[in-house]
Protein backbone atom coordinates (compact mmCIF):
# COMPACT_ATOMS: atom_id res chain seq x y z
CA UNK A 1 0.00 0.00 0.00
CA UNK A 2 0.97 3.93 -0.53
CA UNK A 3 1.25 6.13 2.17
CA UNK A 4 1.19 9.73 1.92
CA UNK A 5 5.22 11.19 2.39
CA UNK A 6 6.56 13.49 4.69
CA UNK A 7 9.50 15.37 3.91
CA UNK A 8 11.81 15.06 7.12
CA UNK A 9 11.38 18.84 7.88
CA UNK A 10 7.37 18.30 7.67
CA UNK A 11 7.98 15.24 9.82
CA UNK A 12 10.17 16.90 12.41
CA UNK A 13 7.98 20.43 13.21
CA UNK A 14 5.09 17.59 13.58
CA UNK A 15 7.12 16.14 15.84
CA UNK A 16 7.90 19.00 18.36
CA UNK A 17 5.63 19.60 20.88
CA UNK A 18 3.62 22.93 20.77
CA UNK A 19 2.10 25.55 23.26
CA UNK A 20 -0.96 25.52 24.59
CA UNK A 21 -4.00 22.86 24.56
CA UNK A 22 -3.31 19.69 22.20
CA UNK A 23 -6.26 17.56 20.69
CA UNK A 24 -5.72 13.98 21.38
CA UNK A 25 -7.75 10.99 21.64
CA UNK A 26 -6.70 8.03 23.78
CA UNK A 27 -6.85 4.15 22.54
CA UNK A 28 -6.73 1.71 25.44
CA UNK A 29 -7.10 -1.95 26.33
CA UNK A 30 -8.32 -0.30 29.68
CA UNK A 31 -9.28 -3.98 31.47
CA UNK A 32 -6.12 -5.50 30.49
CA UNK A 33 -4.33 -4.54 33.93
CA UNK A 34 -4.21 -1.45 35.73
CA UNK A 35 -2.37 0.68 34.26
CA UNK A 36 -4.36 2.24 31.87
CA UNK A 37 -6.75 3.56 34.07
CA UNK A 38 -4.61 5.91 35.65
CA UNK A 39 -3.43 7.16 32.34
CA UNK A 40 -7.26 7.44 30.82
CA UNK A 41 -8.00 9.21 34.63
CA UNK A 42 -4.90 11.30 34.15
CA UNK A 43 -5.85 12.85 30.84
CA UNK A 44 -9.34 13.76 31.53
CA UNK A 45 -7.24 15.32 35.00
CA UNK A 46 -5.55 17.60 32.88
CA UNK A 47 -7.40 20.05 30.92
CA UNK A 48 -5.19 22.89 31.42
CA UNK A 49 -2.97 20.81 28.15
CA UNK A 50 -4.99 17.87 27.02
CA UNK A 51 -8.36 18.26 25.37
CA UNK A 52 -9.70 14.92 25.41
CA UNK A 53 -11.80 14.33 22.46
CA UNK A 54 -12.50 10.67 22.64
CA UNK A 55 -11.81 7.20 24.31
CA UNK A 56 -11.49 4.03 21.99
CA UNK A 57 -11.69 0.74 22.99
CA UNK A 58 -8.53 -1.34 22.11
CA UNK A 59 -8.55 -5.42 21.89
CA UNK A 60 -6.37 -7.59 23.66
CA UNK A 61 -6.32 -11.07 24.93
CA UNK A 62 -4.72 -12.91 27.83
CA UNK A 63 -5.73 -14.51 30.70
CA UNK A 64 -8.51 -11.62 31.89
CA UNK A 65 -9.76 -12.06 28.00
CA UNK A 66 -10.27 -15.55 26.01
CA UNK A 67 -10.35 -13.50 22.65
CA UNK A 68 -9.93 -9.65 21.08
CA UNK A 69 -13.22 -9.21 20.90
CA UNK A 70 -13.64 -9.94 24.60
CA UNK A 71 -10.77 -7.49 25.99
CA UNK A 72 -12.14 -5.08 23.94
CA UNK A 73 -15.55 -5.19 25.23
CA UNK A 74 -14.32 -5.50 28.70
CA UNK A 75 -12.03 -2.73 28.35
CA UNK A 76 -15.14 -0.54 26.84
CA UNK A 77 -16.81 -1.83 30.20
CA UNK A 78 -13.78 -0.07 32.73
CA UNK A 79 -13.68 2.64 30.59
CA UNK A 80 -17.86 3.50 31.61
CA UNK A 81 -17.06 2.43 35.13
CA UNK A 82 -14.26 5.14 35.15
CA UNK A 83 -16.28 8.06 34.12
CA UNK A 84 -19.15 7.05 36.04
CA UNK A 85 -16.87 7.54 39.40
CA UNK A 86 -15.46 10.85 37.71
CA UNK A 87 -18.76 12.08 37.21
CA UNK A 88 -18.24 11.92 33.44
CA UNK A 89 -21.27 11.06 30.43
CA UNK A 90 -19.97 8.87 27.95
CA UNK A 91 -22.36 9.91 25.29
CA UNK A 92 -20.11 10.69 22.34
CA UNK A 93 -16.99 10.23 24.24
CA UNK A 94 -16.77 6.33 24.12
CA UNK A 95 -16.50 4.24 21.25
CA UNK A 96 -15.45 0.35 20.53
CA UNK A 97 -12.86 -0.77 19.08
CA UNK A 98 -11.77 -3.75 17.03
CA UNK A 99 -12.71 -7.25 17.59
CA UNK A 100 -9.30 -9.05 15.90
CA UNK A 101 -6.50 -8.16 15.51
CA UNK A 102 -5.24 -7.31 11.83
CA UNK A 103 -5.32 -10.21 9.77
CA UNK A 104 -2.62 -8.77 7.38
CA UNK A 105 -0.85 -5.92 6.43
CA UNK A 106 -2.97 -4.46 4.54
CA UNK A 107 -6.43 -5.61 5.73
CA UNK A 108 -7.90 -2.86 7.95
CA UNK A 109 -10.16 -3.98 10.74
CA UNK A 110 -13.39 -1.51 10.73
CA UNK A 111 -14.47 -0.44 13.66
CA UNK A 112 -16.40 2.38 15.51
CA UNK A 113 -12.94 3.62 17.13
CA UNK A 114 -11.49 3.33 13.61
CA UNK A 115 -14.31 5.30 11.40
CA UNK A 116 -13.96 7.89 14.68
CA UNK A 117 -10.31 8.68 14.23
CA UNK A 118 -10.29 8.82 10.43
CA UNK A 119 -13.46 11.66 10.64
CA UNK A 120 -11.65 13.36 13.37
CA UNK A 121 -8.24 13.71 11.96
CA UNK A 122 -10.02 14.82 8.72
CA UNK A 123 -12.08 17.61 10.35
CA UNK A 124 -9.31 19.17 11.64
CA UNK A 125 -7.57 21.39 13.02
CA UNK A 126 -4.18 19.75 12.89
CA UNK A 127 -2.30 17.66 14.48
CA UNK A 128 -4.94 15.05 15.81
CA UNK A 129 -2.71 13.40 18.96
CA UNK A 130 -3.38 9.97 19.03
CA UNK A 131 -2.50 8.20 22.03
CA UNK A 132 -2.30 4.37 22.61
CA UNK A 133 -1.46 2.00 25.07
CA UNK A 134 -2.24 -0.81 24.00
CA UNK A 135 -2.40 -3.31 20.82
CA UNK A 136 -2.19 -0.28 17.61
CA UNK A 137 -4.50 -2.32 16.04
CA UNK A 138 -7.45 0.54 15.80
CA UNK A 139 -5.00 3.09 15.38
CA UNK A 140 -3.28 0.88 12.15
CA UNK A 141 -6.83 0.17 10.79
CA UNK A 142 -7.74 4.08 10.54
CA UNK A 143 -4.54 4.35 8.47
CA UNK A 144 -4.95 1.92 6.35
CA UNK A 145 -8.78 2.89 5.99
CA UNK A 146 -7.54 6.37 5.23
CA UNK A 147 -3.54 6.82 4.49
CA UNK A 148 -4.98 10.81 4.56
CA UNK A 149 -4.62 10.84 8.53
CA UNK A 150 -0.98 10.64 8.67
CA UNK A 151 -0.81 14.10 7.47
CA UNK A 152 -3.11 15.11 10.10
CA UNK A 153 -2.12 13.26 13.25
CA UNK A 154 1.02 12.32 15.50
CA UNK A 155 1.26 9.23 17.32
CA UNK A 156 2.26 8.62 20.67
CA UNK A 157 2.30 4.59 21.01
CA UNK A 158 3.99 2.81 24.18
CA UNK A 159 4.46 -0.55 22.64
CA UNK A 160 8.18 -2.51 22.51
CA UNK A 161 11.21 -2.10 24.47
CA UNK A 162 13.62 0.53 24.87
CA UNK A 163 15.65 0.71 21.02
CA UNK A 164 19.02 -0.86 23.10
CA UNK A 165 16.59 -3.83 24.41
CA UNK A 166 17.64 -7.81 23.21
CA UNK A 167 14.60 -8.18 22.40
CA UNK A 168 10.90 -6.59 21.85
CA UNK A 169 8.57 -9.23 23.10
CA UNK A 170 6.40 -6.91 24.69
CA UNK A 171 2.32 -7.44 25.23
CA UNK A 172 1.25 -4.76 22.78
CA UNK A 173 3.61 -4.66 20.37
CA UNK A 174 3.42 -8.66 20.01
CA UNK A 175 -0.54 -9.31 19.93
CA UNK A 176 -0.74 -7.65 16.47
CA UNK A 177 2.64 -7.70 14.77
CA UNK A 178 1.18 -6.26 10.88
CA UNK A 179 -0.04 -3.27 12.99
CA UNK A 180 2.93 -2.77 14.84
CA UNK A 181 5.16 -2.66 12.11
CA UNK A 182 2.43 -0.37 9.56
CA UNK A 183 3.16 2.38 12.85
CA UNK A 184 7.14 1.83 12.18
CA UNK A 185 6.69 1.52 8.49
CA UNK A 186 3.86 3.95 7.19
CA UNK A 187 5.68 6.98 7.62
CA UNK A 188 3.65 8.71 10.02
CA UNK A 189 4.54 11.27 12.51
CA UNK A 190 5.47 9.28 15.96
CA UNK A 191 6.74 9.58 19.02
CA UNK A 192 7.64 5.65 20.74
CA UNK A 193 7.21 4.93 24.02
CA UNK A 194 9.27 2.72 25.21
CA UNK A 195 8.09 -0.34 27.64
CA UNK A 196 11.30 -2.14 29.53
CA UNK A 197 14.55 0.57 29.86
CA UNK A 198 12.17 3.48 30.16
CA UNK A 199 8.76 3.16 31.19
CA UNK A 200 10.18 0.71 33.89
CA UNK A 201 11.28 4.03 35.93
CA UNK A 202 7.48 4.33 36.35
CA UNK A 203 6.93 2.78 39.83
CA UNK A 204 5.15 3.18 42.37
CA UNK A 205 3.63 1.05 45.48
CA UNK A 206 0.40 0.20 47.41
CA UNK A 207 2.13 2.63 50.47
CA UNK A 208 2.20 5.43 48.08
CA UNK A 209 -0.96 4.97 46.77
CA UNK A 210 -2.55 5.01 50.03
CA UNK A 211 -0.90 7.96 51.19
CA UNK A 212 -1.52 10.26 48.20
CA UNK A 213 -4.81 8.84 46.30
CA UNK A 214 -6.95 6.80 48.94
CA UNK A 215 -9.82 9.34 49.69
CA UNK A 216 -9.29 11.15 46.44
CA UNK A 217 -12.50 10.41 45.77
CA UNK A 218 -14.99 7.38 44.60
CA UNK A 219 -12.22 7.73 41.70
CA UNK A 220 -8.75 7.58 43.86
CA UNK A 221 -10.12 4.62 45.75
CA UNK A 222 -10.81 2.98 43.21
CA UNK A 223 -7.24 3.06 41.36
CA UNK A 224 -6.05 2.47 45.13
CA UNK A 225 -8.09 -0.67 44.81
CA UNK A 226 -7.36 -2.36 41.64
CA UNK A 227 -3.30 -1.39 42.29
CA UNK A 228 -3.15 -3.16 45.92
CA UNK A 229 -5.44 -6.22 44.65
CA UNK A 230 -3.77 -6.66 41.26
CA UNK A 231 -2.27 -10.53 41.94
CA UNK A 232 1.58 -9.62 41.41
CA UNK A 233 0.86 -7.65 44.81
CA UNK A 234 1.12 -11.13 46.35
CA UNK A 235 5.25 -10.56 46.16
CA UNK A 236 4.95 -8.87 48.98
CA UNK A 237 7.80 -6.81 51.12
CA UNK A 238 9.45 -4.40 48.72
CA UNK A 239 6.97 -4.89 46.10
CA UNK A 240 6.59 -1.77 43.46
CA UNK A 241 4.94 -2.09 40.24
CA UNK A 242 4.88 -0.22 36.85
CA UNK A 243 2.22 2.16 35.74
CA UNK A 244 3.63 2.04 32.45
CA UNK A 245 0.82 4.04 30.67
CA UNK A 246 1.02 6.91 32.14
CA UNK A 247 3.74 7.64 30.75
CA UNK A 248 2.38 8.76 27.13
CA UNK A 249 0.34 11.74 28.94
CA UNK A 250 3.42 13.14 31.03
CA UNK A 251 4.95 12.92 27.68
CA UNK A 252 2.11 15.48 26.71
CA UNK A 253 1.76 17.47 29.61
CA UNK A 254 5.89 18.61 30.00
CA UNK A 255 8.28 16.79 27.53
CA UNK A 256 11.18 18.07 29.79
CA UNK A 257 9.47 14.52 32.24
CA UNK A 258 9.98 12.43 29.32
CA UNK A 259 12.92 13.46 27.16
CA UNK A 260 13.19 11.69 23.73
CA UNK A 261 15.73 10.85 20.88
CA UNK A 262 15.13 11.44 17.16
CA UNK A 263 15.93 8.18 15.62
CA UNK A 264 15.65 6.90 12.86
CA UNK A 265 12.58 4.08 12.40
CA UNK A 266 13.22 0.75 13.33
CA UNK A 267 12.16 -2.70 11.66
CA UNK A 268 10.66 -5.29 13.63
CA UNK A 269 11.89 -8.28 12.47
CA UNK A 270 10.54 -11.51 12.53
CA UNK A 271 12.23 -12.64 15.82
CA UNK A 272 10.68 -9.42 17.51
CA UNK A 273 14.42 -8.00 17.54
CA UNK A 274 15.21 -4.10 16.48
CA UNK A 275 16.95 -3.70 13.24
CA UNK A 276 17.95 -0.57 11.66
CA UNK A 277 18.75 1.13 8.41
CA UNK A 278 19.89 4.77 9.19
CA UNK A 279 17.79 5.46 5.64
CA UNK A 280 14.30 5.01 7.25
CA UNK A 281 12.51 8.06 8.11
CA UNK A 282 12.93 9.72 11.33
CA UNK A 283 10.44 9.38 14.85
CA UNK A 284 11.26 10.51 18.35
CA UNK A 285 11.60 7.36 21.12
CA UNK A 286 12.05 8.45 24.95
CA UNK A 287 15.05 7.32 26.47
CA UNK A 288 13.97 7.93 30.66
CA UNK A 289 10.55 9.12 32.61
CA UNK A 290 11.11 11.21 35.40
CA UNK A 291 8.72 9.41 37.80
CA UNK A 292 8.77 11.82 40.73
CA UNK A 293 7.67 15.38 39.01
CA UNK A 294 5.10 12.38 36.97
CA UNK A 295 3.36 11.26 39.88
CA UNK A 296 3.15 14.21 41.93
CA UNK A 297 1.44 15.89 39.45
CA UNK A 298 -1.13 12.68 38.74
CA UNK A 299 -1.80 12.93 43.07
CA UNK A 300 -2.13 16.90 42.73
CA UNK A 301 -4.76 16.37 40.35
CA UNK A 302 -6.53 13.08 41.45
CA UNK A 303 -6.61 15.38 45.03
CA UNK A 304 -8.05 18.62 43.41
CA UNK A 305 -11.21 17.10 41.61
CA UNK A 306 -12.08 15.14 44.48
CA UNK A 307 -12.77 18.52 46.11
CA UNK A 308 -14.92 19.51 43.09
CA UNK A 309 -16.86 15.61 41.74
CA UNK A 310 -19.78 15.46 43.70
CA UNK A 311 -19.69 12.12 46.49
CA UNK A 312 -20.48 9.15 43.98
CA UNK A 313 -22.71 7.34 46.43
CA UNK A 314 -24.54 10.26 46.12
CA UNK A 315 -24.56 10.75 42.15
CA UNK A 316 -25.61 6.86 42.05
CA UNK A 317 -28.74 7.33 44.71
CA UNK A 318 -29.93 9.85 42.44
CA UNK A 319 -29.80 7.87 39.30
CA UNK A 320 -31.44 4.75 41.09
CA UNK A 321 -28.26 3.01 40.43
CA UNK A 322 -27.15 -0.26 42.34
CA UNK A 323 -25.05 -0.02 45.96
CA UNK A 324 -20.88 0.76 45.13
CA UNK A 325 -19.23 -1.96 43.78
CA UNK A 326 -15.37 -1.63 42.84
CA UNK A 327 -15.86 -4.17 39.49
Amino acid sequence: MRFPTLTDAERLARLELPAGKLRMVLDTDTYNEIDDQFAVVYSLLSPERLAVEALYAAPFSNDRAADPADGMEMSYQEILRLLERLGRSPEGLVHRGSTAYLPGPETPVRSAAAEDLVQRALAGPDPLYVVAIGAITNVASAILMEPEIIKHTVIVWLGGHALHWRNTVEFNLMQDVPASRLIFDCGVPLVHIPCKGVTTHLRTTIAELERYAKGAGAIGDYLVHIFSTYEESAYGMAWSKEIWDVATIAYLIDEAWVPTDIVHSPIVTDQLTWSFDNSRHLIRSARYIDRDPVLRDLFTKLRAQAEHTPPWHARRSQSGAAAHSFM
